[in-house]
């Protein structure tokens, strides 16, 4: 079968869901240990799409897929019997390893197999080699976007002190655009966008920075966004007018709660507090204090055409619990596009000697 025609790239174009991210659900244990398994269990929590995070083999062989449509029709005949779909593959734990300050070498070793652990080039090589084998994987599965982080090689200098020297974030960021061009034409040879999750952390930390990376780009095609709106609350932005300003670049949507309650001791940088006890703390669905309603009308205001997506992140709710809600909450912020305006039904003819006629000038 030809990966453009598969047969789960028949869903309808506009805002679709809800879907669930199952990275925070991976376990040995039934019903989270098999594609098979999971996937009924998100289909009996009401769930219509599940995204797929790609490091090891426990849901999908990403290496096997990237070559395989015998594979791939496999997965999505697998998912179809349980009730869902694929919504996307997620790479976010081998983007992060695409560039990595040697600061953080050690924390992040564990994401990459053995037998690169400990050297930096030959980590950033096969991290690079597993974007590409996801941009052809999703492609032979029929998906239209993918799922992942930036990495950062400029994180440790975020705040300006001690002063930063002139040219090292341009520096920075044309190294990270060097290093992503290649795989953004994967992506762009295997008609994928590659939706960067704007995340601290990450060099794509908010909007600012994710235009410098555009530029380092050349304005890529396929460069795209992730959004949630947890990590631009937890910023202090504007994450409504986020949308506003980069809908065009949005092709990916990440549904998840957050609030920040800044008091005497700390604000936004937490005071290395546990997430329990940080002002800026992850919710789940309606616990926190998003303004769903208003993201889900722009949403629909600006033709977002993907998956509404169930990340779940809660530092007091278990996941269990929030996974449960999470699909009747996405269900019910979901809308149906109006079809014709409300006051057609007031409406006049009209042509162009009338209108002029209406506006005091004379005919043409």
């Amino acid at each position: 079968m030809n990966p453009e025609t598969s047969v789960m790239q028949q869903a309808q174009p506009g805002l679709r869901g809800p879907g669930i991210f199952l990275a925070q659900f991976i376990s040995d244990q039934a019903p989270f240990d098999t594609l098979s398994n999971i996937a009924h269990w998100a289909a009996s929590q009401g769930y219509k799409a599940i995204q797929l995070p790609t490091l090891g083999t426990r849901y999908i062989d990403l290496a096997l897929a990237a070559e395989s449509q015998d594979y791939c029709d496999e997965l999505n005949a697998v998912c179809a019997k349980a009730g869902v779909q694929i919504s996307e593959l997620s790479t976010h734990l081998q983007g992060q390893l695409v560039a990595v300050h040697p600061a953080f070498d050690a924390l992040f070793d564990d994401f990459a197999p053995e037998h690169v652990r400990g050297q930096p080039q030959a980590r950033t090589e096969w991290a690079i080699e597993q974007l590409k084998l996801a941009a052809r994987a999703s492609q032979r599965l029929g998906l239209s976007a993918h799922a992942t982080f930036s990495g950062a090689l400029l994180w440790p200098y975020m705040y300006p002190w001690p002063q930063r020297p002139a040219g090292l974030v341009e520096e920075g960021f044309a190294e990270l655009g060097r290093r992503w061009l290649p795989i953004l034409d994967a992506f762009d040879a295997a008609g994928v966008d590659l939706c960067f999750e704007i995340h601290p952390g990450e060099d794509l930390h908010d909007g600012a920075s994710f235009e410098r990376f555009l530029e380092a780009v050349d304005q890529h095609p396929r460069a795209a966004i992730l959004y949630d709106p947890s990590h631009l609350l937890l910023q202090q932005m504007d994450y409504l007018g986020f949308i506003d300003r980069y809908h065009a670049r949005i092709r990916m949507f990440h549904v998840k709660d957050a609030e920040f309650r800044p008091d005497a001791r700390s604000g936004v940088y937490g005071g290395y507090q546990s997430w329990v006890d940080r002002p800026g703390r992850f919710r789940s669905l309606g616990d926190g204090q998003i303004d769903f309603k208003a993201i889900f009308s722009k949403f629909t205001q600006y033709g977002y055409d993907g998956w509404a997506v169930l990340e779940w992140e809660c530092c007091l709710k278990d996941s269990v619990q929030g996974a449960a809600e999470g699909a009747a909450f996405i269900e019910r912020h979901m809308i149906s596009k109006a079809s014709k305006a409300f006051d057609d039904f007031a409406g006049v003819t009209s042509d162009l000697q009338s209108n002029r006629r209406l506006l005091g000038l004379s005919e043409r």
